[in-house]
């Protein structure tokens, strides 16, 4: 069964709906990125947001949902969002912003998934 640990680990954001590539890498380059807690954070253009992430499926694919708070150029924002893992390994979602815009994104793994943190053992 697929979980948080699927999700786990930085993504990066290779477009939205709303906005090209410079904007979404304008402070940083955009991406999303989730830990196996449930927690996650992502940022894009001038907006940082923290995620409470939560498991589940989108017409049957693995799936994580998300609310958040943040920042959009220093002023407090929150919202909600998903995101689900597609056939080809990578990611498709959805930001929505409270009272506001709401976008569509593509990411792509920027690192390697995290590996279990158990300590190989040397072989004797």
């Amino acid at each position: 069964m697929t979980g948080m640990a699927d999700f786990a680990g930085r993504w990066r954001i290779v477009s939205m709906e709303l906005w090209d590539t410079d904007a979404i890498d304008l402070v940083e380059p955009g991406s999303i990125e989730f830990d196996r807690d449930g927690t996650g954070r992502f940022g894009f253009i001038a907006v940082d947001g923290w995620m409470d992430c939560r498991e589940t499926t989108r017409d049957g694919r693995p799936c994580v949902e998300f609310t958040w708070e943040g920042s959009d150029e220093g002023d407090q924002v929150t919202g909600r969002g998903w995101a689900a893992l597609a056939e080809d390994g990578t990611l498709d979602g959805r930001i929505f912003f409270h009272l506001g815009d709401d976008s569509g994104f593509h990411a792509v793994r920027a690192e390697p998934p995290p590996t279990a943190r158990h300590p190989r053992r040397r072989p004797r």
